[in-house]
This record gives structure tokens, sequence and C-alpha cells, in this order.
């Protein structure tokens, strides 16, 4: 498990079971199927990702995970953002400050990755906030069939203009009071990001019940990690403003990608899985109904 993961223990094998014959019946028959994997901070993203691709592998799948968070933009670049365009973007996270050209180049790496010439994949190191060297990146020796892109944002669409226009949180309103970071995260949104999302061969979404857990969830880890005295744990107010930086797309999000979504995880509050909701097109078996419950 990524050591920024999720610390829960691991969805039930049913909910992972369910998940994979749903993306199983619809690989292709040459190359891979790419799957985005989006839900809120705290859950469970990575542990989902990670059991999927091993239960793949039970059944001779070889399958990749990758992480949005790997491709964020360094320090240094984002300080240059920050500059340029607005002191918020100095702070990794939304739309904008990722690396999506080097997340095509991966992609097309992991296509012809053979044993001699294997392909690389980043790692993102959030202790430092940047990227390790190349020398320390992942290494896949083969063409995976399955690859998972797991992230808060994944599959979110573009805001209205409108929408835009008020501020969710006192961030937004002392720090953004005209707009423009927002609407710059947005224009990335409709853009570059957009283009990505239409690769998505299917989208699972693990749903929170609402925004308000998220601090809940990630404070668990926080919690974790001032216990282990960390130099990175961040305070409960440091926390809270931070999440804010996410709050305007992760409500966003609530509203927008359940009907986005090929397949939901739909999560009560201490993230057990309540259904599992399978549209039609990615069913394994087509029985008139969308819904498989989950014990």
């Amino acid at each position: 498990m990524r050591r920024d993961a999720s610390t829960r223990r691991g969805y039930d094998r049913a909910v992972v079971d369910a998940v994979l014959q749903a993306l199983h019946s619809h690989l292709p028959a040459r190359g891979a199927m790419l799957a985005g994997l989006s839900g809120l901070q705290g859950s469970g993203k990575s542990t989902l990702a990670q059991q999927l691709a091993a239960a793949a592998a039970e059944r001779g799948i070889a399958a990749e995970t990758l992480a949005l968070d790997d491709f964020y933009l360094g320090r240094r670049e984002r300080a240059a953002l920050a500059r340029e365009v607005h002191p918020l973007l100095a702070t990794r996270g939304v739309p904008g400050t990722h690396d999506l050209a080097l997340f095509d180049t991966t992609l097309r790496a992991l296509a012809r990755a053979t044993a001699r010439h294997p392909a690389h994949v980043p790692v993102f190191d959030k202790g430092r906030d940047t990227r390790l060297p190349r020398s320390r990146w992942r290494r896949i020796g083969k063409p995976p069939r399955l690859i998972l892109l797991e992230g808060w944002c994944v599959g979110v669409p573009p805001q209205s203009a409108s929408a835009l226009q008020r501020p969710v949180n006192d961030l937004e309103r002392r720090e953004d009071a005209d707009g423009r970071w927002r609407t710059w995260v947005n224009t990335r949104l409709s853009r570059e990001y957009a283009r990505l999302w239409r690769k998505l061969d299917a989208l699972v979404l693990l749903e929170a019940p609402d925004f308000a857990i998220v601090e809940h969830w990630r404070g668990e880890a926080e919690r974790a990690l001032r216990r282990r005295r960390a130099p990175r744990a961040m305070s409960p107010s440091t926390l809270r403003r931070f999440l804010m930086h996410y709050e305007r797309l992760s409500r966003h999000a609530l509203r927008t990608l359940p009907a986005l979504a090929d397949i939901r995880l739909v999560l009560d509050d201490a993230r057990r899985v309540t259904r599992v909701v399978v549209k039609p097109r990615v069913r394994a078996q087509r029985t008139g109904s969308t819904t498989t419950a989950v014990p």
C-alpha cells in the first residue's frame, strides 16, 4: 500500500469482485482498458485500486495502478505558477497542478513496455513535496491489460461560469476574492483534464455521504501521523485550511459524478459499502436491474 493511502484495512472481497467483474467483461481484445477510480480525500481509493489489481492478477489479468497524485508538478513548477497565475497554485491538488503531458507519455510507455525496455512510472514524494528522481520511479516490464487511474478529481466535469461567481469558503473569500484562481482551475478542467477523462473506458466512484465527512476521514490519517511525530503532519486547523482548496470541486463532484460514473460504491460514514450500482453498459450480465446489492 502507498504510504499516503487510506489507513483502512480494505474493502470486502465481494465488493472488489463485483467491481472487477464489471470491468473484466469489457476488457478490449487488444490493448489496455483505462478505468478511472474517483473518490474524495480519505475515501480509500488507493486501497481499492491495490485490491482490484491484486484480484485481477489472480485471474491472470496484468493490471497496474496509477495515482494522479504521482503526476503532481514539483514545488519549483508550482512556485512558478504561483508567481505567474495565482499564489494559491503553490499548493498541489487542484486541476492545473499535475503534469498531464507526463501522464500521456507514461500511458504510451506502458503500451510498449518490455523487460528490456520497461516503462517508468513516476512517484511523488509528499513528504518532500516533489517528484522522486527518475532512477527511483516504478518500472513496469510488460503492457498491462487493465490500468486503474485513481485520484480525488478523476472524471469531475468543469463548473458553469455562474457557479464560479460565489466563493464557497473563507479561503476563496479572502484569497480569491476576484475568482481568478478558481476560474483558471476550471479552465484547466474544461480543457486538458476533460481530454484525459475522455480516454477513460469506465469510471468507478467511491461515493461519500457528504463533504463534511472528508475532514473526519483525512483527520484519521493526520492523527496517526501526529502520533508518529511525522514532520509533515497537519494540525486540525491546518487540515481545515488545506481542505478548503478542494472544497469547491469536492462538492461539485458529489453533485455530478453519481450520474456520470459507470460503477458506484455508495459509502456510509464509516466507509462501509452499502451498495454497488453498475450501469448496464458495464454489467457483466444484463439482468434488467442496474443495482447489485452487497451484503
